[in-house]
């Protein structure tokens, strides 16, 4: 930011709460709620009692093209027809707490150590911030409401509810700071005694002044910073360490012309509230201005293309912070019931390609720009010819892993690529072409940390897996909730006991959805033993159990046997085959023939097939 886009100077802490006081000095709707508990607030007066310094206040000059909603500080009741002059960006809480402990004619409201609400007045014992040998900070007294300290039987110690009590036991509340009349209160009070003078004049010297001479350095932004600056510096100066949501500052800004985006998104999630839905649960505020920013700005690139703009003149599709900070009200009103529409296409995309459970969704930030793609394709998206390229183009981005880490970019091309495709283009996405899966990562995919992991998941229940004791669709276990998860086939104290590595037994390719109550029958024997109990237990015949048991692309005929390295490098090679399917491209065969599935783990996590090392998992 160039120097000349903000003054630095200092101004008087009185003139600043008057400022405060009178509506100039505002809060941008942005700005948290007011939280310091009064030990910091104490700790506060005192340093301005001695002149140190309390940092910077950093404002923002008002009257700007970008416009927030405002509020007063807390405390403060100026007129309704004040207009602020500055909003404050950083010492919100200073400002606040001097505020209120030394301008508000009402008990402070703050908080405790231990962040209970309480209230209270700010005294000063005037004969101990005089001593030197005593802490400042310690002569600084927070008193109840009723300026009177009780013990726990409610009898009174001491009593400071009269200006008259105040007077006898030297103690003078910082509400009158800026009132002169409680000094001359003191010495009518005590007669002018030449003692009781000589600890006003050098308590009003040495404490009060202080504050009347304590100027505050100010930063103010000039009125024409931009969004995206004021973000940044609020998150940059701001001595809470919280962030500042791009949500948040919208709210603000859309606050300004009386728009209320927090209700509104209420609004927009509520129309996801069916249980259909659930797969949307987590999609969050931000996610939805992401997939709002996309359409808008696909839409204003598309109109400058069709107006004969030159391609290196076209504005960019994007979905990055400071895209979404420049997201007008007029745009996001025009886009936001498509995005809802296109969240609700997705969930029922979603529940076509059997992903319907949050736990086992592979990538929730792959939502954003499939709702995008299917809020702005409308139509043409329903085909089947188009649903089957747009699973082409998610499967490529589960099994292709493409989804994790900054994805902003990939939004950005994934939106005009996929809907192009959808409308006949022959040039297939780059997320389609760029995805790649070796059959060697089968072997190191071990937890749900992966969206591969939770992307085979997704493939057994497309391929029809049944309970092997109820002989019910997954699915439809997971739909009421019939506690289903991902178990081993060959169990963990079987495989141990015939020393096989954790390494291996714990692969994707060892396990497969099944109930809580399944997998406690099958417990720790071998699927020899189990399946026999199985068939026990489900009061059907071996065939039976083993006809569900194939549901799940596994071969009954080699658990019988209890031949586990075979089972192993079958089902791999099934697994294999099927996302070669849904991506619609080979998997790259870098499996060795004959390989031990704990060499070839081995080999799989050093990257020795591929040359490409293979991220590890627990």
């Amino acid at each position: 930011m160039a120097t000349e886009t903000f003054s630095i100077d200092k101004r008087p802490l009185r003139d600043l709460l008057r400022q405060v006081e009178a509506g100039k000095i505002q809060l941008p709707e942005f700005q948290r709620g007011w939280v310091w508990p009064w030990p910091h607030i104490a700790s506060l007066l005192a340093s301005v009692s001695l002149n140190y310094p309390i940092g910077t206040v950093m404002l923002l000059e008002g009257g700007g093209d970008v416009r927030f909603k405002y509020r007063p500080i807390e405390g403060a009741a100026p007129s309704e027809r004040a207009q602020p002059e500055s909003l404050v960006l950083d010492g919100q809480q200073r400002l606040t707490s001097l505020y209120q402990s030394l301008a508000m004619d009402s008990p402070v409201k703050t908080q405790d150590e231990r962040k209970r609400p309480v209230s209270g007045w700010f005294y000063v014992d005037m004969v101990k911030a005089l001593d030197e040998n005593e802490d400042r900070e310690d002569a600084i007294r927070f008193i109840p409401p009723t300026r009177k300290v009780v013990n726990f039987r409610g009898e009174v110690l001491e009593d400071y509810s009269t200006r008259e009590l105040e007077y006898q036991h030297r103690v003078f509340p910082l509400r009158s700071l800026f009132d002169n009349s409680w000094g001359d209160g003191f010495a009518r009070h005590w007669g002018f005694e030449p003692d009781a003078m000589e600890l006003w004049y050098s308590f009003r010297d040495g404490f009060i002044h202080s504050f009347n001479l304590y100027h505050f350095p100010v930063i103010e932004l000039g009125k024409d910073t931009p969004r995206q600056a004021v973000c940044q510096v609020f998150e940059k100066v701001n001595t809470g360490g919280v962030t500042l949501t791009v949500f948040e500052l919208l709210t603000a800004t859309y606050a300004a012309d009386e728009f209320d985006l927090r209700r509104h998104w209420n609004e927009c999630r509520a129309a996801w509230d069916a249980p259909e839905y659930a797969i949307l649960k987590d999609v969050s505020n931000t996610d939805f201005l992401q997939a709002v920013t996309l359409l808008a700005t696909a839409e204003r690139r598309r109109r400058e293309e069709d107006a004969g703009t030159d391609e290196e003149r076209l504005p960019r599709i994007g979905c990055k912070r400071k895209d979404m900070l420049a997201l007008d009200l007029e745009d996001y009103r025009r886009y936001a019931p498509d995005v809802v529409a296109g969240f609700k296409a997705a969930a029922k995309f979603l529940r076509q390609q059997f992903v319907f459970d949050t736990r086992f969704l592979p990538y929730g930030t792959q939502l954003i720009p499939l709702a995008a793609i299917l809020a702005l394709a409308g139509q043409d998206a329903e085909t089947a010819g188009a649903q089957e390229k747009l699973a082409r183009w998610y499967w490529c981005g589960v099994f292709g892993e493409l989804y994790g880490g900054t994805t902003e970019t990939r939004f950005n091309l994934d939106l005009p690529d996929v809907v192009d495709w959808i409308r006949g283009s022959t040039q297939e996405p780059r997320t389609v072409t760029q995805a790649q899966f070796a059959a060697s990562r089968l072997l190191t995919l071990r937890t749900r940390q992966s969206a591969a992991y939770k992307g085979i998941y997704a493939l057994l229940l497309k391929a029809g897996a049944a309970d092997w004791r109820t002989g019910e669709k997954a699915e439809v276990s997971v739909y009421f909730d019939e506690a289903m998860d991902i178990h081993h086939i060959f169990p963990q104290a079987w495989c141990q006991k015939n020393g096989y590595d954790r390494s291996v037994y714990n692969s994707v390719v060892n396990k497969t959805p099944l109930t809580a109550r399944t997998n406690r029958i099958i417990g720790g024997h071998a699927p020899s033993e189990y399946l026999h109990r199985l068939a026990k237990a489900a009061e059907t015949s071996s065939e039976g159990v083993e006809q569900r048991v194939t549901t799940h692309l596994a071969n009954p005929a080699l658990m019988r046997a209890d031949d586990f390295d075979t089972f192993f490098e079958e089902r791999r090679k099934v697994l294999q085959d099927h996302i070669a399917a849904v991506m619609g491209k080979p998997v790259v065969d870098d499996h060795i023939p004959g390989q031990r599935p704990e060499a070839a783990v081995r080999a799989a996590e050093n990257g020795l097939n591929t040359g490409i090392p293979t991220p590890a998992e627990p």
